[in-house]
């Protein structure tokens, strides 16, 4: 059987790859896209569709992240960006589940919390950092408090709907074992609704690294938000190519990091690959 027949026979059966063919297959992508990305660059020059200058060519973007890095400036707007989002996220995350699992455990304060969240929810940040701004001002405060009114809904709601939703049974079998309330909801509700909890952590990972760029264009001096606006001020393509991607990464990493920890504290959930 080929390699391709393989790989599609184990994603119609919707068992996972082993780890070196899901390698494989993630380095394959992104050396596919690398490569269509060249051949577009390359194609612009050649056939000279427009300028150049508007689709700088991968190497190039890669070569200017590098020459930012060795000079060392690359450094400071990624630890400023980090340490932007670390704190947005994190506040974030604290209120959706300091508020979320009780509003999912008990109706009396989901019925207090879900009228404001849901008045809240589609209001969208963007129409909230001028405000930030004016409550604030243009500085640090307002870029966390901007993260983590972005980051909080998707943690509070994912939070909500998994304690409401955990399996009847497993209470029922718990409280006929003589479980108390506290003790119920540490060793029964709060490890089966785990799992979707960590998916809204995860949204929240994405969206903090989505938002920051915007809160780094209003009165930033430092941060890969700051580094894209100046390379728009000053047509710089590539130094705004390559932020963007050193942030995508920083994401990647970021989502990567709440996965690890999921398959460690869900380890009875994932059976073992090969």
């Amino acid at each position: 059987m080929s390699t391709v027949t393989d790989l599609v026979q184990w994603g119609l059966r919707g068992a996972p790859l082993p780890r070196r063919r899901a390698l494989a297959l993630r380095l394959g992508a992104v050396l596919a896209f690398l490569g269509l990305w060249s051949l577009a660059s390359g194609l612009v020059v050649l056939l000279g569709l427009f300028n150049p200058i508007f689709l700088a060519g991968p190497w190039r973007v890669l070569g200017k992240v590098a020459a930012l890095a060795v000079n060392g400036q690359l450094w400071g707007h990624v630890a400023a960006t980090l340490e932007r989002v670390a704190v947005g996220f994190a506040t974030g995350a604290a209120l959706a589940l300091g508020l979320g699992l009780p509003a999912g455990h008990f109706r009396l304060v989901r019925n207090l919390l879900e009228p404001i969240v849901e008045i809240l929810r589609p209001v969208p940040p963007l129409a909230m950092l001028p405000l930030f701004i004016v409550w604030v001002g243009i500085g640090e405060t307002s870029k966390i408090a901007f993260i983590t009114y972005a980051t909080f809904f998707p943690m509070f709601l994912t939070t909500v709907h998994a304690v409401q939703h955990v399996d009847p049974l497993l209470l029922r079998a718990a409280t006929s074992l003589g479980a108390r309330r506290a003790r119920l909801f540490f060793r029964v509700v709060l490890p089966a609704a785990l799992p979707e909890i960590l998916i809204g952590i995860r949204l929240g990972v994405a969206l903090s690294f989505f938002v920051i760029v915007i809160s780094e264009f209003i009165g930033a001096e430092e941060g890969l938000g700051y580094l894209i606006n100046d390379g728009r001020n000053f047509f710089l393509v590539e130094q705004m190519l390559g932020a963007a991607i050193v942030l995508g990464f920083l994401g990647y990493g970021g989502n990567g990091l709440v996965v690890l920890l999921e398959r460690r504290w869900l380890r009875w959930e994932r059976p073992p690959t090969s």
